[in-house]
Order: structure tokens, then sequence, then C-alpha cells
């Protein structure tokens, strides 16, 4: 019975390396994530009154105005990790053999 069954043969060549956790997409992706809550946090940059933009102290609509830029720095990082885990998931298919 034991003649029955077949050992399959190693795969030729080293395994392939595992992929880095930090890669450049998901480092700027963190920073695009940061720099909405780093301008909000710093409140000190947006006490103030003037300039007014159509009647409206400076500090509301300063705070107005990073809800549309906070979506644009989202979408950058939803964009920047949606190449990496394709980059990933080429990488993990062509490592197969």
């Amino acid at each position: 019975m034991s003649a029955d069954l077949e050992v399959p043969e190693p795969l030729p060549g080293p395994p392939p390396a595992p992929l880095p956790a930090v890669t450049p997409e998901r480092v700027l992706a963190g920073l695009s994530l940061a720099v909405p809550v780093v301008a909000m946090l710093w409140v000190a940059s947006y006490t103030k009154a003037d300039p007014e933009a159509g009647g409206v102290p400076f500090f509301y609509w300063y705070q107005l105005l990073w809800v549309p830029v906070s979506a644009v720095f989202t979408f950058a990082a939803y964009l920047l990790v949606n190449r990496d885990e394709k980059a990933r998931k080429a990488a993990r298919a062509g490592g197969k053999r």
C-alpha cells in the first residue's frame, strides 16, 4: 500500500520572500490621514476672526474648508492602500508555483 502513495517533489528554488509590512504606499496613506487630524488639532493656527469670507469669521470657514479637504485626503489614502493591496496580491500570485 505504501507503494501507491506518491510523495510530491519539493519545489525548486528558495521559498518566496515575505512581503514587507510597511510600504511607501502605506506610509503615504497614513500621512494623508494624519494631515487633517493634525490641522484640526492645531487650534492655535486658526483661532482668529480675520480674514472674513462672506461675513463669516476665519475660525468657522477654515474648519468648514477642511471638510472637503479631509475627504480628498481620505480618498487619496484609499487609493494608495488599494494600490498596495493589488501589488501584494500580484506578488503572492507570482510567488506561487
